[in-house]
């Protein structure tokens, strides 16, 4: 049914914080009340990131999907576990199996396609965080997005802009339209979408715990769809396929009291480390002396983010393939020789160091035991491969995409192998009387926003003292390459002209979905059961923070 509403936002919006004992924020309200039914219902932060995690494959379909990849930061109360659920190469991937398909010019996998996507790996990582963390039965998690895939959900503002945006390029993919294209095009804002091919999925892996994903009747049909058209992938990549569980890295950051914190992140194969870097580099300057908003901390933290960059694109990558440790470049004394190369006065392009050699949903969940779960999932580039499963609604990710063909490059392809991974999940703690003690569970998703966007709003928070929400709000600048920056365009005229003056490319953008990420925070403000938490939401998605 149509509507007489102009769905624009025709003024500026606010949100304000949100406190209580168990929290849920993501990017969609359904999918927030739905972890926040789980932990209503006994469970905990756990039960209730998987089960949010779920409902968005339904009401983000733009972004993630049944076929995502995924990663997780988990605080059990006493300490920090991550695990690792990106997908793996196919067996038959190599270079010169896309030499052969696409030409010896190839430089990379196709963008769309089944040679775009790798062994999807959110579905593993729901099952495995259940079984070594999960309270309530498995099959509970996935009801409440099986309901709202068989009885529809009305289409919100932002979704609906970016699957109009993709229905042109992914039309022709085999199984896009039939899935999502219900009238012959996107739906439409307020109108109702029913996906009964990913509820039928969701049964088949509530009643298996997984099994018929990776080895049963979806991953045949996967692999049988797969070989009809053009793709290499087989039941065997799927069988498999694991996830791990893995040591998070970590950068110490002084609050501006002097506070120690530790930012956390998934090590390689994923960019956070580039949020640690830059983050590393930072503590060579004073930032907290500077206005929050002001052209200087503004440059400082560009120039920072470009050096992180610089060095993360050239030696990150799966870990076995890298010619560097994580440990080498988080150095404190290779990150001080970093900072030195920024030039307070002007903007520049930097190349990569030399260390001493030896389309994304986001979710935060908290509860009143103390547990807390930064949990993200992706298709990568909206929808991912285009590719639909038919009667499965299974959407492929394009994270094969990032692959090199180049052999030298520690990025090449290679039968299960990981690609460099852009989803990155964070976590803060800071130690205590007696042992280390968590203080937020918090994302940014949207690319290589991603790291920026963890150092951007962690710097407000931390050096400036901006809360949650406010940091959150607050306009973000988003480095590209070279000299080009992006800002928002409620940066202040005076900053963004100021940056301009030194030398940065300074392009303002009024489409923050697009170029600036979108985030979910949770901080612990003292003893759960107690003082709780406070939350915030995006205001640049459709989401919100709920809580009980």
């Amino acid at each position: 049914m149509s509507t007489p509403f102009d769905w624009t936002r025709g003024y500026a919006s606010q949100r304000l914080p949100v406190f209580g004992h168990n929290v849920v924020a993501t990017s969609h309200p359904l999918a927030a009340q739905a972890g926040l039914r789980m932990l209503q219902a006994g469970g905990n932060a756990v039960d209730s990131a998987i089960a949010t995690a779920a409902v968005m494959t339904i009401v983000e379909p733009v972004s993630n999907g049944l076929g995502s990849d995924a990663f997780c930061l988990l605080w059990d109360g006493h300490m920090l576990h991550g695990l690792n659920a990106s997908g793996r190469a196919p067996q038959a991937w190599t270079p010169g199996y896309f030499k052969r398909k696409y030409g010896a010019d190839a430089r990379t996998p196709p963008v769309r396609g089944w040679d775009s996507a790798t062994v999807p790996g959110a579905v593993a990582a729901w099952v495995a965080m259940s079984e070594r963390f999960g309270k309530l039965p498995f099959a509970d998690l996935l009801a409440p997005a099986i309901g709202i895939a068989e009885r529809g959900y009305a289409v919100p503002v932002v979704v609906q802009q970016k699957w109009a945006a993709a229905v042109p390029l992914l039309s022709g993919q085999p199984g896009y339209a039939e899935a999502f294209m219900p009238h012959g095009r996107a739906p439409n804002v307020g109108e109702r979408f029913q996906f009964a091919q990913a509820a039928r999925s969701l049964r088949l892996i509530a009643q298996s715990r997984g099994e018929a994903f990776y080895g049963g009747e979806i991953a045949q049909a996967a692999a049988a769809h797969a070989r009809a058209n053009g793709g290499a992938m087989t039941v065997a990549d799927f069988a498999g396929y694991r996830p791990e569980w893995v040591e998070p890295i970590g950068m110490d950051y002084a609050d501006r009291h002097g506070d120690n914190h530790t930012l956390h992140e998934i090590p390689p194969n994923g960019q956070g480390i580039a949020a640690l870097i830059a983050l590393g580099i930072l503590k060579n300057f004073d930032l907290a002396a500077l206005p929050a908003d002001g052209v200087e901390a503004q440059h400082l933290q560009i120039e920072a983010m470009k050096l992180a960059f610089a060095d993360v694109y050239r030696f990150v990558a799966d870990p076995a393939s890298m010619a560097v440790s994580t440990a080498q470049l988080l150095d404190a004394g290779y990150l001080a020789t970093r900072a030195k190369l920024i030039d307070t006065k002007r903007a520049q392009d930097f190349g990569a160091g030399n260390p001493v050699k030896g389309g994304t949903i986001y979710l935060s969940t908290a509860d009143e035991s103390g547990m807390m779960v930064s949990f993200i999932q992706s298709n990568y580039m909206g929808f991912g491969s285009g590719i639909v499963v038919p009667g499965y609604g299974l959407s492929m990710q394009n994270r094969g995409h990032a692959f090199s063909l180049e052999a030298n490059n520690p990025n090449a392809v290679a039968p299960g192998k990981r690609p460099f991974h852009t989803i990155i999940p964070a976590f803060l703690t800071k130690a205590g009387a007696q042992a280390r003690e968590a203080v937020m569970s918090f994302g940014v998703m949207g690319a290589n926003m991603q790291p920026q966007g963890h150092l951007q709003t962690l710097v407000r928070m931390l050096s400036f003292g901006q809360n949650p929400q406010a940091a959150c709000d607050a306009p973000r600048w988003r480095f590209n390459a070279g000299l080009e920056i992006n800002v928002e365009a409620s940066m202040d005229p005076a900053t963004a002209a100021g940056l301009q003056a030194l030398g940065h490319r300074v392009e303002v953008i009024d489409d923050s979905y697009q170029d600036f990420g979108a985030g979910q925070f949770i901080w612990r403000l003292g003893e759960p059961a107690t003082e709780g938490y406070v939350a915030a939401s995006d205001p640049r998605r459709d989401g919100q923070a709920v809580a009980c």
